[in-house]
């Protein structure tokens, strides 16, 4: 896993070892920016964005948005052993000063507005997560994704996940077992 562009293009970031996370491929993440780049879809960049990076394991999607400018990362993590090294990659890229890691369950009980507002939502929950739509619920409720905003999420793309009526599906993209959902406020 690397960075793919920007100010700390081909730095290696650290990966676990155990299987319990499942880290965005390159290739993947690689689609992901050039939609963001080049899409007329929709009109939000990365540049000088504030972004939310939910379940985001070791960091490689909010860590390529700081690459690319970003103007700040919060990180939302569990599991203390990625913690640690989503810790590693922060500093390995020393973008300490521009991010901040809330280790906290996320789920429909998780209180999003203690959050500050962003431009673009990275959500990445497990694959065998089913419920994801009662999550999604409360993030549009608390009022975090910018009017203007994006939500982009992973998910495996057999999932027949509900997406709350509020949301609408502006980009839907296969990749091997993948599937990213771009998608905007109503």
């Amino acid at each position: 896993m690397r960075i793919i562009s920007g100010n700390y293009k081909g730095k290696k970031l650290f990966t676990p070892k155990d299987k319990l996370t499942r880290p965005l491929k390159d290739a993947v993440k690689e689609s992901i920016f050039n939609i963001l780049e080049h899409s007329n879809k929709f009109k939000i960049r990365v540049k000088n964005s504030k972004i939310l990076d939910l379940f985001s394991g070791t960091g490689s999607f909010g860590i390529e948005c700081l690459s690319r400018d970003a103007a700040f990362v919060t990180f939302v993590e569990r599991y203390s052993n990625i913690i640690n090294i989503l810790k590693k990659n922060i500093d390995k890229c020393e973008v300490e000063n521009v991010s901040e890691i809330i280790q906290k369950k996320i789920d429909n009980e998780f209180d999003f507005t203690t959050l500050k507002e962003y431009e673009i939502i990275f959500f990445d929950p497990p694959y065998k997560d089913e419920n994801i739509h009662l999550i999604l619920e409360e993030l549009i409720q608390s009022n975090i994704l910018k009017k203007n905003g994006l939500l982009i999420m992973h998910r495996h793309k057999k999932s027949k996940d509900l997406i709350p009526h509020q949301l609408k599906i502006l980009e839907d993209k296969s990749y091997g077992i993948a599937k990213i959902l771009f998608m905007s406020l109503r």
